[in-house]
């Protein structure tokens, strides 16, 4: 006779979705835990795979095997506007780097820095203030216009990440200025609008490298929505066990991304991950692989 006794694994299975049941009840997200005083991560924030990954890398480093050295294209958008010498130049590096990366950072871009240093403080001051404060934006709604949460993919991931998050839809039907977090509601009001002129302008770079005319990515709608995700990710008493997002593609059409001075993004080029420096100022700018297709799959 054989027997398969499954219990252990059906018991880790319903530990983990007690597990994530407590934690999502809370409402205090990974913060609340930080501010708890925890020198242990729970379980289900425990991330095997990375974990994995990460001692094999230890272990390559160790035996002397080389790791790929490059850093991720640097386009500096100074007369675009105005210069169509420098413009042919920046729409040639925008194609080199959409091509062969899929991603790069801008810089003079537009938007003040002091804008982005703004941004940064609005996201932290929201995530930072009481708990209760925050509660009043909770919910795993995603057809809510704004909402705080803790990983959206929270009873399906394999792994919790370490990370909060306050997502606001902010195009083409964006909240009523009262719906935002009055902590950050000027901020974010200003730094989505200098958001959307930007992402104009990258549209028709996107579409003159593509040899077609410079509204059309803008005339087939490219431009028309914007959801913004304000990541936060709290001091991690053991930063080895886990990760603040996953491996992940962005789904949408284009992202404009905006890093604080810590770092620690990473992107894979060539199965190689590779670290993105953090340049104050600058924006990192990732999309789909566009230019290697042709106009009508666009």
């Amino acid at each position: 006779m054989a027997e398969i006794n499954s219990e252990p694994a059906e018991q880790s299975i319903y530990y983990r979705i007690n597990e994530l049941k407590a934690f999502d009840e809370t409402k205090s997200r990974v913060k609340g835990l930080v501010d708890s005083g925890l020198s242990k991560i729970p379980t289900i924030f425990i991330d095997e795979e990375y974990m994995l990954e990460r001692n094999n890398n230890i272990h390559n480093q160790k035996s002397g095997s080389s790791t790929k050295n490059g850093g991720v294209p640097i386009i500096d958008l100074t007369g675009v506007a105005d210069d169509p010498n420098l413009r042919r130049e920046t729409v040639k590096n925008v194609r080199e780097a959409c091509g062969k990366w899929g991603f790069f950072q801008i810089i003079n871009h537009g938007i003040p820095v002091t804008t982005l240093d703004e941004m940064m403080d609005g996201i932290r001051r929201f995530h930072e203030q009481d708990t209760e404060a925050k509660k009043e934006f909770y919910s795993r709604d995603i057809t809510r216009k704004v909402y705080y949460n803790s990983n959206f993919d929270l009873y399906l991931a394999e792994a919790t990440n370490w990370r909060d998050s306050l997502n606001c839809i902010m195009a083409p039907r964006g909240p009523l200025p009262q719906q935002l977090p009055a902590i950050c509601r000027d901020i974010f009001i200003e730094y989505s609008n200098k958001v959307m002129k930007l992402g104009h302008t990258l549209l028709e770079l996107f579409s003159e490298a593509l040899g077609l005319n410079l509204s059309y990515l803008e005339d087939i709608g490219c431009d028309e929505g914007q959801f913004m995700i304000d990541n936060y990710y709290p001091p991690c008493p053991e930063p080895d066990l886990t990760l603040g997002i996953s491996s992940h593609t962005d789904c949408g059409f284009f992202t404009i991304l905006l890093q604080d001075q810590i770092g620690g993004l990473q992107v894979c080029h060539q199965n190689q991950w590779l670290d993105v420096k953090s340049i104050h100022g600058a924006l990192i700018i990732n999309l789909a692989d566009m230019m290697q297709a042709s106009p009508p799959y666009l």
